[in-house]
């Protein structure tokens, strides 16, 4: 019933980001406790505000209200994906390319089902992203069907 819900919102909000210039990174409709959340996570390339977050709730609000397709009472957030933006899309992770990321694979590769460095290179089917293992870098290639979630990583 979730991916039905997130379907039909992410229906229902994209010509508003889309008249903001903004893009849609992520949809949830979750259930935590006994509350259900729907939680829209959007960016764009300057960032995100608390008003832009604010304008697109309301008008997101007004669609939802109209249409009704949610059966639950639910808590609508609209936030930023924050520092560590999952990857979701193929275009994500092209932009990622530079950057610290932390992926989780399918099944090991090289022995590893967690991979954090910098994304090098995305050809649309592999990743390589450059781990430094204390002092050595090591390039590590990654199909693209075998990764589970990627985000982007924040280092200290």
């Amino acid at each position: 019933m979730s991916k039905k819900v997130t379907e039909i919102v992410e229906q229902l909000v994209s010509p508003i980001l889309e008249d903001m210039n903004l893009e849609l990174v992520d949809i949830e409709f979750v259930k935590e406790g006994s509350n259900w959340f729907l939680r829209l996570f959007i960016d764009s390339e300057t960032g995100i505000d608390i008003e832009e977050c604010g304008i697109v709730s309301e008008r997101l609000s007004e669609k939802l209200d109209e249409l009704d397709p949610i059966q639950h009472n639910y808590f609508l957030e609209v936030s930023s994906p924050g520092a560590e933006r999952p990857l979701k899309k193929e275009s994500d992770i092209k932009k990622a390319i530079g950057k610290q990321v932390h992926i989780k694979t399918y099944e090991p590769i090289n022995g590893e089902k967690v991979i954090e460095g910098v994304l090098t290179d995305f050809d649309g089917q592999t990743l390589t992203v450059t781990v430094t293992i204390k002092t050595r870098k090591k390039q590590v290639e990654i199909p693209y069907n075998k990764v589970a979630k990627a985000r982007l990583a924040v280092t200290f």
